[in-house]
């Protein structure tokens, strides 16, 4: 059974999917998926780990909504302490490279 920090987690991984199609039209039926296959936690560890940028950040990055991502999700409060040092610095240098300013 998820702690209640990690089922609050999920539900903020699933509204990144709802925001990404709801305010940029995008439907990212991939991460959707990811999350519901493996939860919201596993799945945002899952991205961290994998080389280079997902689909997703890609696609979010060119409409200029990096706000709405799961690595600008993964370095806040409270979220920010379910994840490693390394996994925080991962999504904050994605987010960096990418122009981010907010991270």
């Amino acid at each position: 059974m998820p702690n209640d920090i990690e089922a609050r987690f999920h539900q903020e991984m699933l509204s990144v999917y709802t925001k990404a199609k709801d305010e940029c039209h995008y439907n990212a039926t991939r991460f959707l998926q990811m999350v519901s296959d493996q939860g919201g936690l596993q799945a945002a560890k899952s991205l961290l780990h994998a080389e280079g940028y997902s689909e997703g950040l890609t696609a979010l990055w060119e409409l200029g909504r990096l706000d709405i991502t799961m690595e600008a999700l993964v370095i806040q409060q409270p979220w920010c302490e379910l994840f490693t040092d390394e996994e925080l610095a991962t999504a904050r240098t994605r987010l960096q490279e990418l122009g981010y300013t907010h991270a």
